[in-house]
Parts: C-alpha cells; sequence; structure tokens
C-alpha cells in the first residue's frame, strides 16, 4: 500500500512538473488597466434592457453588427459567413456569403454594404449581393483580425484590425498576452489606399466616427478604454484617451446623430483576470487549462451611453443576463437601437424615444 501510495505521489509529482514546465505557446507581459469606474449614478444596475424587443434569428446565429437601410432594411452577419436580410415584413434571407466571419457593417452612399470580415479583410457588397474585396493589407502588413467598421461624412472607411497577432479563434491567446496588437486604419474608396492610423492598441474593436468627422473612437477591448484619433481641427493627426476605466470589455461602439456614442459592453470586469494581468507566469499557465478551468465571461447586458466629451449620461443594462447578454454592438437607427451579439440568434432592439423619457 506504501509503494502504491509514494507511485501515484510520484507520478503527480511528474505530472505538475511537466504542466509547468511545457511550452504555453504564448508570451504574456504584466499588464496594469486602469481601475473600473464605480458602478453608480447613470451606471447604477438596472434592468431596462428587460423589456427591450426582440427579433429572433430562423437563420443561423451571431449577428455581431447590424445596419439598416433607407427602406428599413436590417442587414447582420452571421457565424459561418452569410449576410442575413430582415426585410420590413421580417422575411428573413441570405442574400451573400463570404466565405469568412462578417462581423462590423456599415452603408456607403451608393447603398454598398461595407464589410470588415474578420477573415478575408475589408469588403464591399453591392446592392445585387456581388462582393468585391477592399483590402486585406496596409502599410505592408496583412490584417490579423478585421473586426469593426464605420464610414465617416467625407466617405472615407474607418475600420478596426483587432489584432495582427491572433485571429478570431485565439482570442484567449491575445488577451492573455496582453501586448497592443490592434490597429486604427482609414481606407480611401478614391485611392484604394489603406493607412494606418494608430497602431500598438489592446485589441483593437468597435470604430464610430463623429457626425462633425472631427474625429472617430476605437475600442481597447483589453485596456477597458475608448481612444480617441483627430481627424480635423488643431488637435488632427494626434490622438488621446476618451473614456477609461470602463466597468467592462467594450466591444461595439456608435454614434448617434445627436453626438451621443453607444458602447456596447461584451462582459463585466471578471477581477479574477484583473488581477492576473500582474504575473506573465501566472497567465501561461492559465492558457495551458482545458477551457471549463478558464475565467468566463458573465452573462450581462449592458450598453453604455456617453456624449461627445466622453463623460457617461447613461446606460441599458441586464444584470442577470436572461434576455439581452453578450452584447456586441449597440447601433442607433431612426428612433431604434439595435443591439446585436457575436454568439446569440437574435437581435435586441430598444425604443429611443420611450428610454430617454426614463
Amino acid at each position: 500500500m506504501i509503494r502504491l501510495v509514494r507511485t501515484l505521489f510520484i507520478g503527480a509529482v511528474v505530472l505538475l512538473v511537466g504542466f509547468v514546465l511545457w511550452p504555453s505557446g504564448i508570451s504574456p507581459v504584466p499588464f496594469h488597466p486602469s481601475p473600473p469606474m464605480a458602478m453608480t449614478g447613470p451606471l447604477a444596475p438596472n434592468e431596462r434592457l428587460d423589456t427591450a424587443d426582440i427579433i429572433h434569428l430562423n437563420i443561423g446565429f451571431g449577428p455581431e453588427d447590424m445596419e439598416v437601410d433607407a427602406e428599413g432594411n436590417i442587414f447582420g452577419g452571421l457565424e459561418e459567413g452569410q449576410i442575413l436580410k430582415i426585410a420590413p415584413d421580417g422575411t428573413q434571407s441570405v442574400i451573400a456569403d463570404t466565405g469568412g466571419r462578417p462581423l462590423g457593417l456599415d452603408m456607403d452612399a451608393a447603398g454598398n454594404l461595407i464589410i470588415a470580415d474578420a477573415e478575408k479583410g475589408l469588403l464591399s457588397m453591392a446592392p445585387d449581393g456581388a462582393l468585391t474585396v477592399l483590402s486585406t493589407a496596409a502599410d505592408g502588413m496583412p490584417y490579423g483580425f478585421t473586426d469593426d467598421v464605420d464610414i465617416g461624412p467625407d466617405g472615407m472607411i474607418y475600420f478596426s484590425d483587432a489584432s495582427h497577432q491572433y485571429g478570431k479563434a485565439d482570442l484567449y491567446a491575445d488577451l492573455l498576452e496582453t501586448r497592443p496588437n490592434g490597429r486604427l486604419i482609414a481606407y480611401d474608396p478614391a485611392s484604394g489606399a489603406a493607412k494606418t492610423l494608430l497602431s500598438d492598441l489592446y485589441f483593437a474593436n468597435g470604430v464610430a466616427v463623429h457626425p462633425s468627422g472631427d474625429f472617430v473612437l476605437v475600442n481597447e477591448t483589453w485596456a477597458y478604454r475608448v481612444t480617441r484619433y483627430w481627424l480635423k481641427g488643431p488637435k488632427a493627426g494626434s490622438h488621446d484617451i476618451f473614456i477609461d476605466g470602463l466597468p467592462g470589455f467594450p466591444d461595439g461602439i456608435a454614434a448617434g446623430p445627436d453626438g451621443r456614442f453607444y458602447i456596447a459592453i461584451y462582459a463585466p470586469r471578471n477581477p479574477d483576470i484583473d488581477a492576473m494581468h500582474d504575473s506573465p507566469f501566472l497567465k501561461s499557465l492559465i492558457y495551458k487549462l482545458p477551457g471549463w478551468m478558464q475565467p468566463a465571461p458573465v452573462e450581462y447586458g449592458f450598453v453604455i451611453i456617453t456624449d461627445d466629451a466622453g463623460t457617461i449620461t447613461g446606460s441599458l443594462q441586464d444584470t442577470d443576463g436572461s434576455h439581452a447578454p453578450i452584447l456586441t454592438s449597440a447601433e442607433p437607427f431612426g428612433d431604434t437601437l439595435y443591439l446585436g451579439s457575436l454568439i446569440m440568434p437574435q437581435i435586441v432592439t430598444v425604443n429611443l424615444n420611450q428610454e430617454t423619457q426614463k
């Protein structure tokens, strides 16, 4: 019996040492994000999303972002590459397939749907569904994870390359390494040239241009902040922090015509993730654990509303995540706010006229 116990103990030690010494496949660095702002005032927990309407998808799932045209048709990109169209009468159909993973969407002045596809790059879909590749690299560097897109009032296209190092299947590796692998890029439709405006971003995600065209915002998901790049005026070509210390992972962002910004929060901050950023060694070990043992996002619906100076003016929440969880975009069109999700088979809609009266 003693020999068996000794053998089991030695075996456990060997396995533990092997686990520690086995290469993790990532190269983490220490990271120290700003502390989270208090969930008080306009961020106080509420259930304003609990009564939001739901459009259930009959085809596929994961409409990470939406666009709505002048006729009221809703477009969304799905997990398996399809571009979904929902007509005003509710009819759902697939009108194109990128062969990749369409994420951010925006409509240009000619009625072409501009698509940020995580695998294929920056695409354009004509009204008849024909797809054209606009750009796959900027400044000699291929896109690793084309994420979100927004078009300025002058027609310039701004989009994010979330990580030039990791693709959509390796989000957790990018988070644990916490290296600034992201970029904000401008694409000129007239010349067909793409130019990097900002690099060294911590997972460049949602992109939104102010209606005036004065600046463009980009979410840095891992850093819990929104960065502003000035396009006009005395600060043109410079950047600063628009808002920092967010209480969750900012994903999509969009501007309303009144200059308000809507920030979709994928999940609240996880204290365990924040704490482990101090230790690259710990992050390497965690990455080697099976998925079920790693920190998981909390299902929580969350949209933060700011003015055009970055002051938080309100929030929409679903605190138990039972109705509108895991939000990745918040797009205002007319009097409706459309909320997308990377993984859910639904689109959530909020009546903005009713919300502003609360």
